[in-house]
This record gives C-alpha cells, sequence and structure tokens, in this order.
C-alpha cells in the first residue's frame, strides 16, 4: 500500500485527531482500555512511558478506598463505572487493619462503625490483625479478608482493568501503619513503623504473603497475574526524617523487586513536597505525586505550572511519572475549567505518564450515592458536568497518544 505521509499530516494538522486513519494503515498505536492486550501482558516501562508489548500505556484511571472491603455489590458498581468513564486503571491500597478482634489489644479506630462503606463502614472485614495467642500479626485469609481481594483482582481481570495495589496505608482511617505501630505500644506516628525491626518484620511478612498469595478464581499467584499493574510500597507512606523515608523505601522497593519481577514497583507517595526525591531510588520503576492545589495555596494555573515541572522532572530521570491523586472542590465556580485544564497538559505533555483522579466512588448498597460535603472530590457515574469531563478527557487521551505514536513511527518526509 502506497501512502501519502505528507497529505496524512497535513490532514491531521488541519482536522484534528482522526485516530480511524492509522486503525486502517495498521500503525501500532496506544493500548485503551479495551484493548484485548491490555489483559494478556504486564505492563513495562520506557522511559518517560508506560508500556505493554512495546506500545504505550497512558494511565487514566480512578482511585478508590473502600474496594478492599465493599460488598461484591459495590465492588462491581465500581468497576463498571470505571469502564463506563474509559479508565484503564483503578488504584487501591489494601486495608483494614484491627488491633486483635476479641478487642483485647485496642483497634485504634472505629471499626464497628455502622456506615456505608464508603463511609469507612467495614462491616467485620480486616486484612491483619494482632493474635494475643501468638503475640504477633496475624493474616485473615477468610471470606472477609484476603478473600475480597481476590475477587476484586478476578472482577477487574474481567473487564480488562489494572490495579495499582498500595500494600498499606499510612493514615490511621481504616488503621493502616498507625495500627501497626500501635500494636507495640508506640504513639510516634511518623518514625516507629519505618525503623522498628519488628514492624518492618510485620511489613516484609505481609508483602511476602501477598506478593505470593495464589487466587483461587483466577488460579494465579499475585506475582504472576497481569491484571496488577504496579505494586505501591504505602499510600503517602510519611516517614520523618526525609532520610529514613528514603532508606525504607530503598530497602522495602528491593525486597518487592526480589519477590516478583514482573510487576513495576513505586512508593505510593505525595511527593509534593520534596519534590519526587525519592526517584532516584534504582529499585523504584517510576514516580508518584498527589495534588490538591487548596491544600497548598495554588492557583488553578500554578498547580497546571506544576503538572509541566513534574513531567520535565520524570524525563531527567528517565521514568514515568504519575499524578495519581488529584482532585478539586465541585463548589470552586471554575472547577470544570480547571480539570479540563489539567488533564489537557497531561495528555500533551509527552513526558506526563498519565493521572488517577480522587476518587471514583458509585451507588452503595443502601441505593445512595456516598455524602461528599467537606473535600467534594466525590466522582460518580451521573452525567455530571466532572464525569462528563472525566469520560471526555480518557477518550482524548488515547485519540491524543495514538495520534502521536502514528506520527512517530510515519516515514519523515522532507
Amino acid at each position: 500500500m502506497i501512502v501519502d505521509w505528507q497529505r496524512v499530516k497535513s490532514e491531521l494538522r488541519n482536522a484534528g485527531l482522526r485516530v480511524l486513519v492509522f486503525a486502517l494503515l495498521s500503525v501500532p498505536a496506544a493500548v485503551s482500555a479495551a484493548d484485548s492486550l491490555s489483559a494478556t501482558s504486564f505492563i513495562k516501562t520506557s522511559g518517560t512511558e508506560f508500556t505493554v508489548d512495546g506500545r504505550p500505556f497512558f494511565v487514566t484511571g480512578v482511585n478508590n478506598h473502600y474496594l478492599t472491603y465493599g460488598s461484591q455489590d459495590e465492588v462491581t458498581r465500581v468497576l463498571e463505572d470505571a469502564v463506563a468513564m474509559g479508565a484503564n486503571v483503578v488504584r487501591i491500597f489494601l486495608q483494614p487493619v484491627i488491633g486483635s478482634p476479641d478487642g483485647s489489644i485496642a483497634t485504634i479506630w472505629n471499626w464497628r462503625l455502622e456506615a456505608d462503606a464508603s463511609n469507612l463502614a467495614v462491616r467485620g472485614t480486616y486484612l491483619l490483625s494482632w493474635d494475643p495467642r501468638t503475640n504477633g500479626m496475624a493474616i485473615n485469609d477468610g471470606a472477609k479478608g484476603m478473600q475480597k481481594v481476590d475477587f476484586l483482582i478476578a472482577e477487574a481481570g474481567k473487564r480488562r482493568l489494572r490495579l495499582i495495589i498500595g500494600f498499606l496505608d499510612f493514615w490511621n482511617y481504616t488503621g493502616g501503619a498507625q495500627q501497626m505501630r500501635a500494636w507495640y505500644g508506640s504513639r510516634d506516628e511518623s518514625t516507629f513503623f519505618f525503623e522498628d525491626p519488628r514492624t518492618k518484620r510485620d511489613y516484609k511478612s505481609w508483602v511476602s504473603h501477598v506478593v505470593q498469595r495464589v487466587n483461587p478464581l483466577t488460579g494465579l499467584a499475585y506475582r504472576d497475574d497481569p491484571t496488577i499493574m504496579a505494586w505501591e510500597l504505602m499510600n503517602e507512606g510519611n516517614a520523618q526524617p526525609e532520610a529514613l523515608r528514603l532508606a525504607w523505601t530503598a530497602e522495602m522497593s528491593a525486597y518487592v523487586k526480589s519477590l516478583d519481577s514482573n510487576h513495576l514497583v513505586s512508593s505510593g507517595n505525595a511527593n509534593i513536597l520534596k519534590k519526587l526525591s525519592d526517584l532516584t531510588i534504582p529499585s523504584l520503576d517510576f514516580g508518584t505525586w498527589h495534588g490538591y492545589p487548596l491544600y497548598y495555596d495554588l492557583t488553578v494555573q500554578q498547580f497546571n505550572d506544576m503538572i509541566t515541572e513534574f513531567c520535565q522532572l520524570a524525563a531527567r530521570a528517565k521514568k514515568p511519572v504519575l499524578l495519581e491523586e488529584f482532585g478539586y472542590a465541585r463548589s470552586n465556580r471554575d472547577f470544570a475549567e480547571a480539570y479540563g485544564m489539567w488533564l489537557d497538559t497531561l495528555t500533551r505533555n509527552r513526558n506526563c505518564a498519565g493521572w488517577i483522579v480522587w476518587r471514583l466512588v458509585s451507588r452503595q448498597d443502601s441505593g445512595h450515592y456516598p455524602v461528599d460535603e467537606y473535600d467534594q472530590f466525590d466522582v460518580h457515574n451521573d452525567g455530571s458536568a466532572l464525569w462528563n469531563i472525566l469520560k471526555a478527557a480518557t477518550a482524548r487521551a488515547t485519540q491524543t497518544r495514538e495520534t502521536s505514536r502514528a506520527l512517530e513511527l510515519s516515514p519523515q518526509v522532507p
């Protein structure tokens, strides 16, 4: 087939993103959530991009905090809504963590709360606890434990969605690292967990258990399942001082790599104040940062400039960098303009690897969406302005990257 590439390029510039042209010409393109390859191959990296089978994989994703303890219906509703939005990645972290089930070792948060799953009602679910009989950590592999994670992974795989899984949460909303340091009587929220030999041992035991667990619903060990895009050491693991955080991150990321050579590893840190100081650690495959402009007293434009800055840091490190949490309250009159600007910047900058919005929530078993009066970051599949902006952005991201990739592969015409 003889192709006039000069004419094709000209038409693309004049008429916008016409990816059908490239499909007809059989040019390799970026991978979307609907692509069958995305379900069968592990995600890798190439410079500042994620790839699958050598093709760009630009992340358009959602966070959700209750998928490891919600009901099966609540889980599948979120996954279906992620597909409806056009997302290709869902980010979660493994929780809850409690004291002891019999109450002899205190749980530092209200794990008996009566509420919706989104509002932290776990309905008896926990993954980790303290066992007074053995005087040590216990892992719950039961129906209200790791079997919920098994279900989540299997259902995500059926929908060709990828998962980024954090091994733990730093915060005490459902226990996290704060509950694990409390097992040993510590009140030090920032240092103890990351330096005490006992908590470091517990963390490694947990990681080893998760990575090597065989999912009875898929027949695959977690470390062999391509549905999992990446492991994250911890959601916002704010160890202090910074030298301790970097040392712990280097040690634990190397440990994960020693158990699992298939999956990418990142820190999961917010990384906004120190600006990706952990990105130089060799055993981290990509960088993460979390951006909430009003929390850092930034204007919409200043945050947009920060996106460009962080993508430049990716280019310098030759690793992908992912904006994996961000949000802007719906009560801001310019919220639609803000999301549109940021998503466009992320999509157009070839050094940006993608975005994961905080947070997609779906109807609870009560039949209602969660109440979101404080942060106002929640995303619903409700035809709202924010939903339509995100849905359009996922489609535009795939199209833009496909077009850019095709032009790169086209013959150079004087």
